[in-house]
């Protein structure tokens, strides 16, 4: 199954920026520790900071693998001060170190093949890993159409609510609202298993997304076996990645940049042919 999505999974794999190789395998460390799952590879095998302001960075990226929601402005203002103009690439790269594992872990637990972790690894300098994120892997994975649009509206709203992330949580996707989603649905995401508006396919995808989020080196066989059971190989991949672009917006709410666009209500938008959100 490997394409042009698994190609971008190890372009994030093997990107090594020569100024900060030692910071990149300090936060692949230091978050997959933080989930009990194996690291990703890193042409510098960091096991513990050695300075104060590695210090910083691994309580950072550690918070940001266990519960972005919790970091405060104190963890802000310090990690700004010990990395200054470098805070966002390498908040980027904690993006990197915490999901990508996490789609291995899920990816596994549904006997998917992992095609995209190199056993080889040959770094590559030169790749800037924020633009292969934004412009290339987020649209891309954006233009996945397999499965149906209110069922990834759920998928996103849950991870938008677990990650307390203010803007995601007031946008709504416009496809998905034609489709049939409406805040009487999605009012039944917080207590899934009692609903009866979302449907059986539904439940397991949101037990799916809260292993992804809470558990994922625990991800319980029943609940690989409901996605199993609801959704193709397609659909269960396309799932799986969902969960890692919706994630994305840990980068937001670490740095306190999700601020709503709207101060009341929602709004509504849509994904554009390039996998872009525009408002519509």
């Amino acid at each position: 199954m490997a394409d042009d999505l698994d190609a971008q999974l190890q372009t994030l794999v093997l990107q090594s920026p020569a100024d900060s190789a030692r910071l990149v395998g300090l936060v692949r460390s230091t978050c997959a520790s933080a989930l009990s799952l194996p690291p990703l590879p890193a042409e510098v095998e960091v096991i513990a900071p050695e300075s104060e302001a590695e210090s910083v960075v691994a309580a950072f990226a550690e918070q940001f693998s266990v519960d972005v929601s919790a970091i405060g402005d104190a963890e802000r203002s310090a990690l700004g001060a010990a990395l200054g103009a470098a805070t966002f690439p390498v908040v980027v790269q904690m993006f990197i170190a915490d999901f990508l594992p996490r789609v291995r872990a899920g990816q596994e637990a549904l006997g998917l093949p992992v095609t995209w972790l190199p056993r080889d690894p040959r770094w590559d300098r030169g790749t800037d890993a924020t633009d292969v994120v934004f412009n290339t892997l987020l649209p891309a994975v954006a233009r996945l159409r397999w499965l149906d649009p209110v069922t990834a509206e759920v998928v996103r709203l849950r991870g938008a609510a677990q990650h307390n992330c203010r803007l995601c949580k007031s946008r709504r996707e416009g496809t998905a609202l034609d489709a049939g989603g409406s805040e009487t649905l999605y009012d039944d995401i917080e207590r899934f298993e009692d609903s009866t508006l979302l449907t059986e396919a539904q439940k397991a995808a949101l037990r799916y997304v809260d292993a992804l989020i809470w558990s994922p080196a625990r991800i319980d066989p029943a609940v690989a076996a409901g996605v199993r059971e609801h959704f193709s190989v397609q659909q269960a991949r396309e799932l799986t990645l969902d969960v890692l672009r919706n994630a994305s917006n840990k980068i937001a709410v670490a740095l306190k940049a999700d601020a709503p666009r709207v101060e009341h209500g929602t709004e509504r938008y849509v994904i554009d042919a390039e996998g872009q959100t525009q408002p519509a």
